[in-house]
């Protein structure tokens, strides 16, 4: 009868004591070095599959901590965000704190607001008019769009700066189920804002924005 690997593999797993029982053939066996052309012991193997595990684990473990450390970063500017816009007492005042936060703090290099359907001083920036398509695009999307920025629209937004956008995050300003506004952050890089990014800090941001503009401006 041939035996397979596999069954091997599975007969010393159903048999734990094999080895206690035929010690002196543990002893004997020796496997090639994945890391070197020599032949090691089964322990010696173990300990290197062992060693490898941890560092695998060490790098998993220090980029959580990353993550961890600039989760805690991006929080306290939110929150220092929220603060500023709680003091504000009119529109004028959170269009500054937002741009003041976002360009400063954030380090967002474009940072443009468009409102409609608010009251609000028509020869404004932020009031400028908006077309239907750019309109219907924000109301429609379920989460902050990022990724490329290009066309008219953003070049719009950002000035004569925006040809040099080469990525965008739209955020939708919502006041229940009715979208109002939006926030539009631009960047030089073509990776600042991707696809697959985590949005959850920009959609607070968004909320924040949206409630401190209605509040302010109804």
């Amino acid at each position: 009868m041939t035996l397979l690997a596999k069954d091997v593999a599975q007969y010393l797993k159903d048999h734990p004591d094999f080895f206690n029982q035929y010690a002196e053939t543990l002893a004997q066996i020796s496997i090639p070095d994945p890391h070197g052309g020599r032949a090691v012991s089964i322990t010696e193997r173990q300990f290197g599959a062992l060693r490898d595990q941890v560092r695998r684990l060490e790098s998993r473990l220090a980029e959580l901590l990353r993550f961890g450390e600039e989760n805690d970063v991006l929080s306290g500017k939110t929150h220092r965000l929220a603060t500023s816009l709680m003091a504000s007492t009119d529109a004028a005042s959170v269009l500054l704190v937002l741009y003041a936060h976002l360009g400063g703090s954030f380090a967002i290099p474009h940072v443009a607001v468009r409102l409609w359907d608010l009251p609000g001083d028509p020869d404004s920036l932020e009031f400028q008019p908006l077309g239907a398509a750019a309109k219907e695009f924000v109301s429609t999307q379920k989460r902050p769009y990022c990724g490329a920025g290009s066309g008219p629209d953003v070049e719009a937004w950002f000035g004569a700066d925006g040809a040099h956008v080469r990525s965008v995050a739209i955020v939708a300003l919502r006041n229940g189920d009715s979208t109002f506004g939006l926030l539009a952050l631009g960047s030089e890089e073509p990776e600042r804002f991707y696809p697959e990014m985590g949005t959850l800090y920009l959609e607070r941001i968004g909320e924040l924005a949206a409630a401190a503009l209605v509040r302010t401006c109804g």
